[in-house]
């Protein structure tokens, strides 16, 4: 694999905060988005969920 890539010509670095950048934002959307579910079920009216099954 490393000489596959010493064959093009622009290399990057890719550093470790890239990777603790994008699990960090994967785990703030997962957060959100948990978070927003589950305020709107609690708000949510029973009797209302209950008649309509």
């Amino acid at each position: 694999m490393s000489r596959w890539l010493e064959d093009y010509e622009y290399r990057i670095s890719i550093g470790w905060w890239v990777f603790l950048g994008a699990s960090g934002l994967a785990l703030l959307i997962a957060l959100v988005s948990v978070s927003f579910q589950s305020v709107k079920a609690a708000l949510a009216n029973p009797v209302k969920s209950l008649r309509s099954e």
